[in-house]
């Protein structure tokens, strides 16, 4: 398979190899345009995007909808930054916090800095509620966790590959197994002020709680006097067949961040969300964004917020969420051992390879050249993660064509 032709995609790769540092190692795929579920190379060549950027583009690529909101913002004003009220700031916060179940929301850009702001407030918190020394809050958190790539978030990950030569790292964070409540309880300590987990480990490979841990988590963080701030950059605004992951696990945490799809797939917009009893430890001049809440973000914000509850897109990922569910595992089961595990929620599924018999990045460039976008990650799950306005015939349509790509891998070596 000729995975570099000549083309004018390649030209384009060489040029941005050249002038863009090497942070990322995308798929030799130049997008030049996207509608829906669908993007074109520069070379004229249509893809399934069976990846929506990570949970980014949930209501699938220019929703004419969310665009349209952007263009009519964008002759109004854009950007003036929190210095001054916006008229288009207090709607978009009122639905989030609506629809989350919280009485306030503090908007920033990333999911990291969302991220951030979360681990600012329950160390304040924590010194100031709890009575932790200041300085000496500490926060437990999941191993293989995925929260974001600023200097204090990789300080908080377990994973070597996000942390080397980055030291100094930031301290105040303890682990845990993820799932194992057990051993929650062996990293509490009297310092603890929170617990920051994912309800549904992502980049681990979408890795599903066990029955019960999160009820369990939830009771623990009452006795104990501990937030529990569930990140929900990924998995919220209806990525699992829920508006929120931690619906499905019967839980409510202390704080939720959001981010990705709360943008439309046009803009970086996050949010923590927690209630007064938690937003109360910030004051004017202690946390902030130039544009975090800025008027375009939150016009963009609602309406993404609209269309998710108008066009029923959680019912959606629900759906078609069991459909993909049952066609991958279908593929597990004639691929001979090659898949060993399929695990998902809604429309988010990892498909675990076995490293012996197959690279996971080597089967994701053959789906794109078959014309299936998707991304690897630990270096043996393969991601599934379609906007959520995909079909049912274009869940087929994927997932056949990765069929087609497993069975075509060549024959393992004998002996």
């Amino acid at each position: 398979m000729d995975r570099h032709p000549n083309t004018l995609s390649h030209a384009l790769i060489e040029a941005e190899g050249r002038v863009c540092a090497p942070n990322y190692q995308p798929l030799p795929v130049v997008v030049e345009r996207a509608l829906n579920c669908h993007v074109w190379d520069v070379d004229g060549k249509r893809y399934l995007d069976m990846m929506g950027a990570y949970s980014a583009v949930s209501h699938g690529h220019l929703h004419p909808r969310i665009v349209a909101a952007a263009t009519r913002q964008l002759q109004r004003v854009a950007v003036t930054s929190r210095a001054y009220h916006g008229d288009t700031l207090a709607p978009f916060l009122a639905k989030l916090c609506a629809l989350a179940g919280f009485e306030q929301a503090l908007p920033m850009n990333t999911g990291a800095e969302a991220v951030e702001t979360a681990i600012k407030a329950a160390r304040r918190w924590g010194h100031q509620i709890k009575g932790i020394a200041d300085g000496q809050a500490e926060i437990l958190v999941a191993r293989q966790n995925f929260h974001g790539r600023t200097t204090t978030v990789i300080s908080a990950s377990s994973e070597p590959s996000y942390r080397a030569g980055f030291g100094p790292f930031t301290p105040g964070f303890r682990w845990f197994d993820f799932g194992d409540i057990a051993s929650v309880r062996a990293a509490t300590t009297a310092n603890t002020c929170a617990v920051l987990v994912e309800p549904v480990q992502g980049e681990a490979g979408v890795v599903l709680p066990p029955p019960g841990f999160f009820a369990a988590l939830r009771a623990w963080c009452d006795a104990h006097q501990v937030l529990l701030i569930a990140d929900e950059v990924q998995s919220g605004l209806g990525r699992t067949g829920r508006w929120f992951a931690f619906e499905h696990e019967g839980i409510r945490p202390d704080g939720l961040v959001l981010g990705k799809a709360l943008g439309g797939g046009l803009l970086p917009v996050s949010a923590f969300l927690a209630d007064r009893a938690v937003m109360q430890v910030f004051n004017p001049g202690s946390h902030g964004s130039t544009f975090g809440g800025n008027a375009l973000a939150a016009a963009v914000g609602l309406e993404a917020l609209q269309v998710m509850e108008d066009e029923q897109l959680v019912a959606r990922s629900a759906t078609l969420g069991a459909h993909l569910l049952a066609r991958l595992r279908g593929v597990q089961a004639q691929s001979q051992g090659l898949v060993r595990a399929v695990r998902g929620r809604g429309l988010w599924v990892g498909v675990d390879l076995d490293p012996a018999r197959a690279s996971a990045r080597d089967v994701v460039e053959r789906m794109a050249h078959a014309g299936v976008l998707s991304k690897e990650t630990h270096e043996t799950v393969i991601r599934f993660a379609p906007p959520l306005t995909i079909t049912r015939e274009l869940i087929d349509e994927g997932v056949d064509l990765f069929a087609q790509v497993l069975a075509a891998l060549p024959a393992p070596r004998a002996g």
